[in-house]
């Protein structure tokens, strides 16, 4: 059994995003093994009944909360541009975490350090003992998601800073396996893009110390949903505030939504997702879409869902929503970005759509043949349940931590 320092930018429960999703069931596993203390950045809706919750079964949490202001953000930019960093790194450096992480290293010996995702790589390079294991879990190739976004962005001013931050990234983040024992991907297709950068930039790393483990869910706590007689919603569900989100759903309401609309009159587009930008709001009553923002329960929206959208542009790693959207037992049409990383069959479990027409047109096939969207509904619960159980799949982290 070790004592694993474990790292993360957000709280890992509720299990409201992608991210949180990975880190609850890999400390779940961990924890069943190994003595893990999670110190992780809080925010101000974080409540204290789920740190509650996570100290059920880690040894300890600690918790350090996240700062962030206008200010701090023109001032990352500025050092940012001065030293070569990426601004989403240099924005979280926190001198709290720092201190506590100090405090906890000098009081207690730890085996290893588990940083989850890029932003906490910082803070693990920062831990030092004798003989500790350094490990990276990267949930996805950042530079690709800012590369990705650049492609779709109109404006050029913004699409030059992206442009510039997809730069910094590819190189931060090849740099960073050569720092860390192992290193995790999600995905073969970010391990590629991330060795890729890694011989482009000429760094010695050891190939032998990168592993390829999927992020996964849990069919047994999270049951299928049983529908209304007649379903009637499009549903996209995730966090808004997150750009590859918004921009995807915009995309779709403005460019396939119309077709989708004129076949399909009593159909309804549900946007559901926290902080949603302005270019999401404003379709609010337009057209026959609905924008609620945050809902705490979604039961009700996905059992009257006919159709569940993965409308997405830009991105890296795994979508979370698809594995949970399989669990619930609900015909999804995605773009393969969207499924990019996800063992999927095209036309079985899933329908995969990249245009705009492409996407009003498999929409449009679910939402007027009532058997083909049984079978998706069927296929995507009997795949969740063979292909991407935590309790089975996550028994690969013994080999890291062995």
């Amino acid at each position: 059994m070790a004592r694993i320092l474990y790292l993360t930018q957000v709280l890992p429960y509720p299990l409201s995003t992608g991210a949180k999703v990975r880190q609850y069931y890999v400390l779940r596993y961990l924890s069943q093994h190994h003595a893990v203390t999670l110190v992780s950045f809080v925010r101000p809706d974080d409540r204290a009944k789920d740190v509650e919750h996570l100290r059920t079964f880690c040894a300890a949490v600690h918790t350090v909360p996240m700062t962030r202001s206008r200010w701090r953000d023109i001032r990352a930019g500025l050092k940012a541009v001065a030293t070569g960093q990426p601004i989403v790194i240099v924005r979280d450096e926190i001198e709290a975490m720092q201190q506590l992480l100090a405090r906890l290293t000098a009081s207690e010996r730890f085996e290893a350090v588990h940083a989850d995702q890029v932003a906490m790589a910082q803070y693990a390079l920062g831990v030092d003992s004798p003989g500790l294991k350094r490990v990276l879990d990267l949930h996805n190739a950042m530079y690709l998601v800012t590369h990705r976004l650049a492609d779709n962005e109109p404006n050029p001013l913004n699409r030059a800073l992206m442009q510039r931050e997809t730069q910094a990234l590819a190189k931060y983040e090849a740099q960073l396996c050569a720092r860390f024992d192992r290193v995790v991907f999600v995905t073969d297709d970010d391990r590629a893009a991330i060795v890729a950068q890694i011989n482009r930039h000429h760094i010695k790393v050891n190939a032998q110390q990168f592993s390829t483990i999927p992020i996964c869910s849990d069919p047994i706590e999270k049951a299928a949903i049983p529908p209304v007689a007649k379903p009637f919603r499009v549903t996209a569900l995730g966090v808004m505030f997150w750009p590859p989100n918004a921009e995807g759903v915009a995309w779709f309401a403005r460019d396939a939504w119309p077709q989708v609309r004129a076949r399909h009159p009593e159909a309804r587009l549900t946007i559901v997702g926290k902080n949603p930008p302005p270019t999401l709001t404003d379709l609010n009553g337009v057209d026959g879409i609905e924008v609620p923002g945050f809902v705490p329960d979604v039961q009700s929206i996905l059992a009257e869902t006919a159709v569940f959208i993965v409308p997405l542009r830009a991105g890296g790693g795994m979508r979370v929503k698809i594995l949970d959207t399989w669990c619930w037992g609900l015909p999804i049409v995605s773009t393969r970005i969207g499924a990019e990383g996800i063992a999927v069959r095209d036309g079985e479990n899933i329908l995969l759509a990249d245009t705009a027409d492409e996407l009003a047109q498999a929409v449009n096939r679910v939402l007027g043949d009532a058997t083909l969207a049984d079978q998706l509904r069927r296929n995507g619960r009997q795949w969740i349940e063979a292909k991407y159980d935590w309790r089975m799949v996550y028994r690969a982290w013994d080999e890291i931590y062995g």
